[in-house]
């Protein structure tokens, strides 16, 4: 490895020589399955990977060590050598009294971080009493209101002594200001948060649509919740760029990594004009990426991503602190993988994406539970999903090697692979004018349909197997027990929603919201007026309603 440097021609001569008499003399004795074999995103793999694959590989420009750029072997010296990840399991189940019930049960059983799940409306940034809300309130995901609802999150659960994610897009300003009024109220310091808020709202517009404003101002209100959490969040992650829900819309892997890192250019870019230095706000943007089911091509997308980050905060948007070279990232294993069918099937499939996560070297992961294709977790499987992390962490041996990998000629030759296709997505998206536009115009909505379509294809044509699914069927299969939200949960969300607007001094909240719609009609950050208006109990709905009078809401394109 490390090219002519440390293998000259000669011999690289003689292995393609030798390969070429192996695929003609030895191969054809036992030959493979299938005339054609290629990656999940379609990538071809050849018969065998030889150090040909790897001649142009440079080992101190290309990996590098652990902890060093371009950080492909990972973003610590030491990684789990050091301490495990963060086991950092999804809860968001109806109210919030019953999602701080799940939290502590997921901590008496060694989660070490807080994942918040929003239900629809909150995710929407509308109010549970909202007309367009009705059926739809704590049905998969926790409620958050107002203060009030934030106050029973988090009962309890000492702010400074754990470590929060706030899965919540487009309303980020409102959930945001809601919980940090919660800190101020008992008294906490802001510096001493820790914690993340995905604030990635340009692919709610094309992947999630889950979406409040345009992609234009909701990049303006992301900048504005960098700016004021670069200032007084020193230890707060100010986005996760969530590339989840663009690989469950369909995308392949390198479209996964292209768009992802399109939409940070775009945010970075946006954030330059505000005068903001990029060394002040890198080393507090993380990133969450999807882990899908072809093991090897997932370990090789999380080395390459470490390096794509490296080069577009060093070399492009000139960064000087290593810290703001440095990717660190949350792994999600990924919900459309899994299956109604044979759910225990998916015991096995979260396992095997956990491994990847975990060899590809996640700083933090969250199991989809085996159950999930069929409701919100029950807590059975949400233990199972701990229990499955540790027993990877504790029993497995490949926390005790970084970067195991390294090396392979064929993960290098995956890794330089995928980085390229990323690259070639992210030309041509920019080409086009930047995710923006593309969003706008539609274009990323029609390669991810394309794409879902192809796949989808593909399992119908047998081409593809899915154990349970298209082969390895059951004709009768016991049902399963499904947790579900109680049917009263709306109905006393909405009567404490009305209580709590009578108990409020509603003259304050108007004078903040006045002050929030001013700030908004003048281009000012509105960060400071949505954090005045949750001291006085303002509801989201109530913030988000200034902000979509003033910015607009987005109305999704035609694609086809």
């Amino acid at each position: 490895m490390g090219g002519a440097s440390q293998m000259n021609r000669e011999e690289l001569k003689e292995i393609a020589q030798r390969r070429e008499k192996w695929a003609s003399d030895v191969l054809p004795k036992l030959p493979p399955r299938k005339s054609e074999f290629e990656t999940i995103s379609g990538i071809p793999i050849k018969d065998i990977y030889t150090p040909e694959d790897i001649q142009d590989l440079n080992y101190i420009r290309d990996l590098g060590f652990p902890g060093e750029y371009p950080y492909t072997r990972g973003p610590y010296p030491s990684m789990y050598r050091g301490r495990h990840w963060t086991i950092r399991q999804i809860a968001g189940m109806g109210s919030a009294k019953a999602t701080n019930e799940r939290h502590k049960y997921l901590m008496a059983h060694g989660q070490t971080g807080l994942s918040n799940d929003f239900d629809v409306p909150t995710l929407l940034g509308m109010d549970s009493d909202d007309p367009a809300a009705e059926g739809e309130v704590g049905r998969n995901g926790v409620i958050v209101d107002s203060l009030e609802d934030m106050e029973s999150l988090y009962e309890g659960i000492p702010l400074d002594e754990a470590n929060h994610s706030f899965t919540i897009n487009h309303p980020t300003l409102a959930i945001l200001s809601i919980f940090l009024a919660l800190a101020e109220k008992q008294g906490i310091p802001f510096d001493r948060l820790r914690g993340t808020t995905q604030n990635d709202p340009l692919k709610e517009c094309y992947a999630m649509k889950v979406y409040s404003f345009p992609p234009r101002p909701s990049i303006k209100l992301l900048v504005d919740t960098w700016e004021y959490t670069a200032e007084h969040l020193p230890r707060w992650n100010i986005s996760n760029i969530n590339a989840y829900p663009i690989r469950d819309a369909g995308a392949n892997v390198y479209q996964e990594l292209g768009s992802n890192f399109a939409a940070v250019i775009e945010y970075l870019e946006a954030a330059a004009r505000r005068g903001i230095n990029i060394d002040s706000i890198a080393p507090n943007i993380s990133f969450m990426w999807y882990v899908h089911k072809d093991l090897l091509e997932e370990i090789a997308k999380f080395r390459a991503s470490r390096r794509m980050w490296a080069k577009i905060a060093r070399d492009r948007f000139g960064a000087k602190n290593p810290r703001s070279w440095l990717l660190r990232f949350h792994v999600q294993t990924g919900g459309a993988v899994l299956t109604y069918q044979q759910p225990e099937n998916n015991i096995v499939r979260g396992t095997i994406q956990t491994l990847a996560a975990v060899l590809g070297g996640a700083q933090s992961i969250g199991l989809a539970c085996y159950d999930e294709a069929l409701s919100i977790p029950s807590e059975k499987a949400h233990r199972l999903a701990v229990r499955t992390q540790q027993i990877i962490a504790y029993e497995s041996g490949v926390t005790d090697v970084v970067d195991p990998f390294a090396g392979s000629y064929y993960m290098e030759s995956l890794t330089n692979e995928l980085e390229e296709r990323a690259w070639d997505v992210i030309r041509d998206i920019e080409g086009r004018g930047g995710l923006a536009k593309c969003t706008e115009d539609g274009y990323i909505d029609r390669m991810l349909s394309i794409q879902a379509y192809q796949y989808m294809q593909e399992i119908e044509n047998k081409e593809r197997i899915v154990v349970g699914v298209n082969e390895f069927i059951e004709e009768e299969e016991e049902e399963e027990q499904v947790f579900r939200v109680l049917e009263e949960t709306e109905k006393t969300q909405i009567e404490n929603l009305r209580r709590l607007r009578e108990e409020r001094s509603n003259q304050q909240v108007q004078k903040c919201l006045d002050n929030l719609r001013r700030a908004a009609e003048k281009g000012e950050n509105v960060m400071p007026h949505c954090l005045e208006a949750a001291k006085v109990y303002a509801t989201e709905g109530e913030m988000m309603g200034i902000l979509k009078d003033v910015y607009g809401e987005y109305a999704a394109p035609a694609i086809f």
